[in-house]
C-alpha cells in the first residue's frame, strides 16, 4: 500500500498475524537508515522511525520498568475517585451549558488531559496550551505544524522538569526526577511520551463510545438499567471502531516471511489492530457493536512486550465516563445526523471532531 504521505508500506490486517507480530522481536521502531525509511506520515513524533537499533531493545526495556511504578493496578485504584470528580466537574459544565452541546469537547477531549497533566504535574492555566502543542505534534499531514508544535512542547516539558527539580511535588514528573540515574534530558523525552500518548487514544475512544451508545438506543438503555456491563461495555468501546489505515508502524529488522509475503529488512508495516478488531475468525459479525460480547480478546492496547503500559487508565476514563454520564442523562440523543459528523483524518487517531448531543 501507500501511506498517507505516499511511502510504500505493508498492511496488516488478520487478527492472528497482527497479534503475532506486536511482539515478534524481527520488528522495530528503528531503522538502518531513517532519513530514507518509508514513514507513516509526516508527525515528528509518530511518523517514522525513531531510536537506534542497536539500543532499541535496551531503551525500550528501561522505558518500561520507569514508567510501570506509576500505573500499577493499585495506583489506579486510588485515582479513579479524582477522575470521578472530574468527570463530575465537566458534566456540570455541560449541564449548565445546557441543550445542544458538544461532547466532544466539553467532556472526551478535556478529561484525559486534566487526568493525564494533573498526574505529570502540568499547572492547570497551562493545559489548554499543552493541548494545542501536542495536539500540532502529531498530525500526521501537515509537517511544519507537527515541527512547531514538537519543539513548543518539548521546550515545555524541560522547563517543567526544571522547576519540578527545584519544587517537587506529588507527580510523576517528580519521582521520575528522584530516580538516581536519569538525566533531565531522559527525563524530559519520557514525559513527552506519557503527555502526548497519554491522552490522545483516550480522547477519541470516550467520542465513540458515546456516539456507539447513542447510535444503539437499547444498548443504552441496556446499560443504564445494568450499570454492571460498564467494564465489558468498556472493552466493546475500545473494540469497534474502524480507524484509517495508519496502525502500529513497525520496521523489518531483518527479511522476515510472512504468509506468502517476502518482507525485506527496512520494509516498514503498518500493524492495523482496528482491522484486527473486526477480523471475523475472532469476533463474529465484527461490525456489530455488542456491549454483552464475550470473549473480547481486541488489539486496541497492543499485545506482549509492547502493551501499553497505560491501558489501565484508559480504561478507567471511559469506565467513568459511561457510570456518571449515562445516569446524570439518561435522555441523551444524538443532536446532528450521524452522516454529518466530521472525523479527523490528521491526528494520531481517527476520532471526532464534533459530537453534538441534546437531551
Amino acid at each position: 500500500m501507500r501511506t498517507a504521505v505516499g511511502h510504500s508500506a505493508w498492511l496488516v490486517t488478520g487478527y492472528e498475524e497482527v497479534r503475532a507480530l506486536l511482539d515478534d522481536d524481527r520488528l522495530g521502531r528503528s531503522h538502518p537508515d531513517p532519513a530514507n525509511a518509508s514513514r507513516s506520515g509526516n508527525s515528528v513524533l509518530f511518523g517514522g522511525p525513531r531510536g537506534q537499533m542497536d539500543r532499541e531493545r535496551r531503551a525500550h526495556a528501561r522505558t518500561r520498568s520507569m514508567f510501570l511504578p506509576y500505573f500499577t493496578a493499585k495506583r489506579m485504584r486510588m485515582l479513579r475517585p479524582r477522575i470521578d470528580e472530574l468527570t463530575d466537574g465537566l458534566l456540570d459544565g455541560i449541564e449548565d451549558h445546557g441543550a445542544p452541546a458538544d461532547i466532544q469537547k466539553m467532556l472526551a477531549t478535556p478529561l484525559p488531559i486534566l487526568v493525564i497533566c494533573e498526574l505529570l504535574g502540568v499547572p492547570y492555566e497551562d493545559q489548554a496550551d499543552f493541548r494545542a502543542w501536542t495536539e500540532a505534534a502529531t498530525n500526521t499531514r501537515d509537517r511544519d505544524l507537527s515541527v512547531r508544535g514538537s519543539a513548543k512542547a518539548y521546550e515545555y516539558v524541560r522547563g517543567l522538569v526544571a522547576r519540578k527539580r527545584r519544587e517537587p511535588g506529588d507527580d510523576v514528573i517528580s519521582r521520575l526526577c528522584g530516580h538516581p540515574d536519569a538525566s533531565d534530558e531522559e527525563i524530559v523525552k519520557l514525559g513527552m511520551k506519557l503527555l502526548v500518548a497519554g491522552h490522545e487514544t483516550t480522547v477519541s475512544q470516550i467520542g465513540w463510545g458515546v456516539l456507539f451508545l447513542l447510535s444503539h438506543p437499547r444498548q443504552w438503555q441496556m446499560l443504564l438499567d445494568d450499570p454492571s456491563r460498564i467494564d465489558d461495555a468498556a472493552e466493546e468501546i475500545l473494540r469497534a471502531p474502524v480507524t484509517l489505515p495508519n496502525g502500529v508502524g513497525r520496521y523489518a529488522q531483518v527479511d522476515l516471511e510472512i504468509d506468502d509475503a517476502q518482507i525485506k529488512a527496512g520494509d516498514l508495516l503498518l500493524l492495523e489492530n482496528g482491522a484486527g478488531n473486526h477480523d471475523p475468525n475472532v469476533f463474529p459479525e465484527p461490525d456489530r457493536f455488542d456491549i454483552t460480547r464475550r470473549p473480547n480478546r481486541h488489539l486496541t492496547f497492543g499485545h506482549g512486550a509492547h502493551y501499553c503500559v497505560g491501558a489501565p487508565l484508559a480504561r478507567m476514563e471511559l469506565q467513568s465516563v459511561l457510570a456518571r454520564l449515562m445516569p446524570r442523562f439518561p435522555e441523551l440523543r444524538l443532536a446532528a445526523p450521524v452522516t454529518e459528523l466530521r472525523v479527523r483524518d490528521d491526528g494520531l487517531t481517527s476520532g471526532l471532531v464534533e459530537l453534538p448531543v441534546s437531551w
